[in-house]
């Protein structure tokens, strides 16, 4: 096998192992669910007020902002845990931690969310 196939072959792989996480993600944590249920609302809502590119970008980026700062945490605290099983004052600040940069990045998106899509609701009435 030469190195242009070997490179291939690693990445489809990576591609795999990627996709494995996802799956797991989704089996196991039910904040990834209900951020897909949100994702699956708010672009049904895109479509409704028939948004922009740019808020169609916008609303994208902080939907994978958001998803993928959850797959890191969860990451963390899996980690955290392995390492240290029993509860430690510690691991429980990391874990916190991790979970306040998925808050932060929540916000965040809210934030885009409400900008987006006052004027349009206002539009309404």
């Amino acid at each position: 096998m030469n190195e242009k196939e070997s490179f291939f072959i690693n990445q489809l792989k990576s591609i795999g192992f990627a996709f494995k996480g996802v799956v797991c993600l989704l089996k196991t944590e039910t904040n990834i669910k209900i951020q897909i249920a949100i994702s699956v609302f708010v672009t049904a809502m895109g479509f409704y007020f028939n948004i922009s590119n740019i808020e169609w970008m916008l609303q994208f980026l902080v939907i994978g902002l958001v998803m993928g700062m959850e797959g890191i945490n969860t990451a963390i605290e899996k980690m955290a845990d392995f390492i240290h099983p029993e509860k430690h004052s510690k691991i429980g600040l990391i874990k916190d931690i991790a979970a306040g940069a998925v808050f932060i990045t929540s916000l965040s998106a809210i934030i885009i969310g409400l900008i987006i899509y006052i004027p349009k609701i206002i539009k309404l009435f």
